[in-house]
This record gives C-alpha cells, structure tokens and sequence, in this order.
C-alpha cells in the first residue's frame, strides 16, 4: 500500500479499482484541499460578493413577505407581496447567471490544478501557472459547454421518459444520471489535458466510460454520495445555531420585519449555503480527474510503456 507524506507525490496514472479511486481521491483532497482552496477565493472573490448580494434578495423577499402576512390587516398588502416576490424573482436569476459563471470557471480550474499537479509531479506550482492555464483553454471551453447544454436537453428528455416507468424507471434515471455525469467529467479532462476538439473529447470520453460502464458509475455514486455527508457535516454547525435561532424567533412570535437582525442571519447563513454548495461541486471534478487518469492509462497504458522505456535506458 502507497503511503502519502504531506508533499509527496500521488501519482495519477495509474489503472486503479473503484475502491482505488475512492481512496487516492481522499488522499489527494487531504494533501490539496489548503493550496485549492486558496485558489478558489482567489479568483472567485466577486462571484462570493454577489453570492452575497443573492443571499439578501433571496431573504429580503422572503422575510418580507412573512411580516407582510403577519400584518396583512394593515394597508395594501398585495403591492407589498409583488414587491417582494420582485426580491426573490431578482435573486433567483441572479443566482442562475452567477452559478453558470463559477460552475465553468471553476471546474476548469479544478481541472486545470489538477493536471498542473500531475505534470509538476507534486503541488510545487503557482496559482497563476492553473490561472494561466485556464486562460488558454477558454475558447474551447466555452465550445464544451454550449455542446453540453444540448446534450442536457437530450438527457432531460430521456429522464421523463424513465420517470413514467415505476421502480426500474427510477433506478434506471440515476444510472443513467451518473454515466452522464462521469462521461462529462471524463471529457472535460480529455478536453483541457489532450488538447482534443471539443467533439473528439466528447468522443473520447464516452469510449472511456462505456468501455468501463459500471466502474465509472459506482464512482460517482460512491464519491457523490460521500461528498454530500462531507457538505452536511461542514454545513451542520451553522445549521444548527440558524436553526437555534429560527426555534427562538417562532417561540417568542418575534416580527422579523421590525428588525434587521434576522435578516443579517439569515443573509449570511443562506451565503456560506450557496458557498459550500458551489465548493463541494468544484472539488467533485476531482472525481472525474482520478477517473479520467485511471481509465485512460488502463485503455493505453502510456505511463506503464514509459517506465518501462526508462528502464530499458537505464540497462543500456
């Protein structure tokens, strides 16, 4: 068994099992999770202000319109509720723009990192090398996810037609959900580390992952799932102390609208939920990182066939 010191090596290519994936996955969000972290507030500072400005719309409406049905015997209560439900119909739209923007940014710069990582054979490289990196991928970036809208569409389409289907219909949409969600992760990677187009990376990734079907869906089922309890446990104290406080308001029948703290709670508990949300989906890119590694040297077996090319020099 491979052990991992602080700022050794975890090498990614290599053609592991499942339960290989789920480990080196661990493993190398415990060595990396403080550098990309650090990269991720970074450059995703104005999208946290806005997230931020989202939370207050999204609260502001909603709080306002729970005073306003508390004191709905006074005044004209109707021009109020328009109002407010203007708050949160402002607040939904921008949230929508802002996380279409950080999702594209900052899988990429998972991506980016990570092969960063690989092609430094450590984390010994600056933020601005993955900055860079991403700055060159752009184009094609944006060319694999206008693809990728239309290919939602498609799966959207095929998600009703199993929702109709009772129980296998069921099982059968997440399979499906999560092949989806390891053929995009597994061509993105072919996307930024190959250098292919955006349909030969779409290409080579659904050889990738049908070629290792259930492989690739257990992962991502596995890691989804463990990821969600990492997201519940991180967001449970916080969770609990606005859940404290929400106990209080409803006991004590205080008017939320007659103060600005409830909403300042509210605001900032709402931001650090959409914050650890997004975080948890960027570093889940990971996922798909390992995987793409693993699949790719077990198909090709580049990095087995180059070690064996150094040692053939070395007896020479």
């Amino acid at each position: 068994m491979q052990t991992n010191q602080p700022n050794s090596f975890i090498e990614l290519k290599i053609n592991r099992d499942l339960g290989g994936i789920v480990t080196a996955y661990f493993d190398f969000l415990k060595q990396n999770i403080k550098k990309f972290t650090n990269l991720f507030l970074s450059y995703n500072g104005i999208f946290l202000i806005g997230l931020l400005i989202v939370s207050y719309l999204l609260v502001s409406g909603f709080v306002g319109m729970i005073a306003n049905e508390n004191n709905s015997g006074f005044g004209d209560s109707g021009i109020e509720d328009e109002s407010y439900l203007l708050y949160m119909g402002a607040g939904g739209i921008l949230f929508f723009i802002i996380f279409i923007m950080v999702a594209i940014l900052n899988y990429s710069l998972a991506g980016g990192y990570m092969i960063k990582y690989e092609e430094n054979q450590g984390n010994n490289f600056d933020k601005k090398e993955v900055w860079d990196f991403f700055k060159s991928k752009l184009g094609a970036v944006f060319g694999f996810i206008l693809l990728l809208i239309v290919l939602y569409i498609g799966f959207m389409i095929v998600s009703f037609i199993f929702a109709i289907i009772p129980i296998i219909g069921m099982f059968a949409q997440y399979i499906v959900q999560f092949f989806i969600t390891a053929w995009i992760g597994v061509s993105f990677f072919a996307l930024l580390y190959e250098n292919k187009g955006v349909t030969e990376s779409y290409g080579e990734g659904w050889n990738l992952v049908y070629n290792n079907f259930w492989k690739s869906v257990g992962v991502n089922f596995i890691l989804g799932l463990l990821n969600g309890i990492l997201l519940l446990v991180v967001l449970m104290i916080p969770g609990i102390l606005v859940g404290i406080y929400s106990f209080h308001v409803v006991q004590n029948n205080v008017d939320v609208g007659a103060s600005i703290l409830p909403t300042i709670i509210y605001t900032l508990a709402t931001c650090a939920f959409l914050i650890v949300f997004i975080y948890s989906q960027c570093i889940t890119q990971f996922v798909n990182g390992l995987l793409y590694f693993s699949l790719h040297e077990k198909t090709y077996n580049t990095n087995v066939r180059s070690k064996i090319d150094e040692i053939g020099k070395l007896g020479e």
